[in-house]
């Protein structure tokens, strides 16, 4: 099927065939891991359009035209992590240009801003982006680029894909949606007007906590050409074992965001009911001040749920943290396995105290992200976690 026949059919079947074709030479089904640096070349310039491994390799292709597919973009461009990809974007501003971000965003994105390329003088701001006057209030003549996070990351806010890419367009602002935590399945934020989508691969997309790698998908050809240029230029480029590794991920993540979602929806609602639980955090939740949003920009509501603790305080974090036993205390998420996240001392530990408790990330919030198991193992598992 061409690119254009792709675009017709669902996202279920996009995740299995888009940018996939049996191997020209030998009909192999699943593309082969190309386990190679260099290429072959009949005369100088004269190959078959691969030439050295940091450059490009066919297992690479394949996967930028998966996730292009599934994002309905025209470009897809595979790093080494979701933090390089970041990265990437990043550097192709300059001395004097400002970013302006969720307050409630992943950790890393937080230091990368501020700790690595704010000495270079690349300024950044955070603010509460579901707001959209805040966020028109906080742009400088020297903003270039938005940074959105939708869901945020650990409160799962909802942000408006739509109003904020007309915005920053109507600004001449990049607008960029880190998209890890709702997938293509649940929202394709190309499609609601932004520029550029990013994703952690090591999450959802890879799906099974054994790769790491990130993606950008846009439709802009001048933003594929600078990002390209710098996965030339600066190398951070996955391996073909762990492009091989994402493919397989993607080719069931339909089925697997929705069985995420449905765990995730009863253990926010028996979490919503429980005592011992001051607030849960879930666009499931008609409770939740982003749920008529999530209802109208995504098509459903993700494996991810936070919840503060009715004992606000860091021992009562620590004693459901240590006693779960089907969910594990570890960083990331995405994986079919359930995990638990404690951000303030973990994920989010590089962002100031003080800016982490403006922004609601108190002590005795925790992070889920409901894996696939049955759901009333994981309920109970809370349950007597919740009981110690």
């Amino acid at each position: 099927m061409n690119a254009n026949e792709m675009k017709s059919m669902g996202l279920a079947t996009r995740a299995v065939h888009a940018g996939q074709q049996p191997d020209a030479s030998t009909g192999a089904v699943m593309t082969p891991i190309y386990q190679t640096s260099t290429y072959a070349q009949a005369a100088p310039g004269d190959h078959k359009g691969y030439e050295y491994g940091r450059v490009s390799n066919p297992t690479r292709t394949a996967l930028e035209g998966n996730l292009a597919g599934l994002e309905g973009g025209k470009h897809g461009i595979c790093f080494s992590s979701g933090v390089a990809a970041t990265d990437a974007i990043a550097r192709c501003l300059r001395p004097g240009d400002h970013i302006l971000a969720s307050n409630d965003l992943y950790g890393g994105t937080y230091r990368l801003f501020r700790q690595v390329f704010g000495p270079f003088g690349i300024t950044s701001d955070f603010v509460d982006m579901s707001d959209v006057a805040i966020v028109e209030a906080a742009l400088k003549p020297e903003t270039k680029l938005l940074w959105i996070e939708t869901p945020t990351n650990p409160l799962v806010r909802l942000v408006d894909i739509q109003a904020l890419s007309d915005l920053a367009r109507s600004r001449g602002i990049t607008a960029a949606v880190d998209n890890t935590f709702a997938t293509p399945i649940l929202q394709r934020p190309l499609e609601q007007g932004a520029d550029l989508v990013v994703h952690s691969t090591t999450k959802y997309l890879g799906g099974h906590s054994d790769v790491i790698g990130g993606a950008v998908c846009t439709n802009d050809d001048a933003w594929a050409e600078k990002l390209r240029f710098l996965v030339k230029s600066a190398g951070a480029v996955p391996g073909p074992m762990d492009c091989f590794l994402t493919l397989r991920g993607t080719k069931t993540l339909d089925v697997r965001m929705q069985r995420h979602c449905e765990n995730a929806q009863a253990i926010a609602e028996f979490l919503e009911a429980d005592p011992r639980v001051a607030h849960v955090y879930y666009p499931g939740l008609p409770s939740f001040p982003g749920h008529d949003l999530a209802v109208r920009q995504m098509d459903g509501f993700g494996g991810m749920v936070s919840f503060l603790l009715s004992d606000d305080s860091m021992e009562a974090a620590n004693r459901v943290l240590s006693a779960t036993k089907v969910f594990t205390l570890a960083e990331s998420l995405g994986g079919v396995e359930s995990l638990m996240n404690h951000p303030a001392t973990m994920t989010h530990a590089s962002i100031p105290e003080e800016e982490r408790r403006a922004a609601g990330l108190h002590d005795a919030l925790i992070r889920l992200s409901v894996g696939i198991e049955s759901k009333e193992d994981l309920i109970r598992d809370l349950d007597q976690a919740l009981g110690q």
